[in-house]
């Protein structure tokens, strides 16, 4: 899984707040386009999540599988694959969150496997689809 997709955005909001709404994933469904549902199964002391189940609907594949989350401050947080799904074998991704002049420069980072054979371009240009809705929706969702 070397090959990872990113994008980034920038959101009038400081690092706290923004962190804040990621942290939260049950919260994902209300406006995250294709997660059906984000169930929290274990929390660190800081009360952030440190494994959930997530079940998404993702075009033609949909799955739930379970993600491990590490956390480093406002700063950024990453998460990876621990429950394989029926269709997802692989996955990790990232959000990294940067001071940038009145806002924050998100970063969202994302590597997937899949069961289904895909070559490198189309794997990549569905990641790029989920990151560019994952950060849209984050932005529209912060700044209102």
């Amino acid at each position: 899984m070397a090959d990872r997709t990113s994008s980034s955005t920038s959101i009038k909001a400081e690092r706290p707040e923004i962190m804040a709404v990621i942290a939260d994933l049950e919260a994902y469904p209300s406006w995250a386009s294709g997660i059906r549902e984000f169930t929290v199964e274990e929390t660190g002391e800081d009360g952030r999540p440190l494994r959930a189940r997530l079940t998404f609907d993702g075009g033609p594949f949909s799955d739930t599988v379970g993600l491990a989350y590490e956390w480093q401050g406002d700063e950024s947080v990453t998460w990876t694959l621990v429950d394989k799904g029926n269709v997802v074998t692989g996955l990790h991704g990232s959000y990294t969150l940067a001071e940038a002049g009145g806002g924050t420069e998100v970063t969202y980072e994302l590597a997937v496997d899949v069961r289904v054979p895909m070559i490198g371009m189309v794997k990549r240009k569905a990641e790029k689809r989920i990151i560019d809705s994952a950060l849209k929706g984050l932005k529209r969702h912060v700044e209102s």
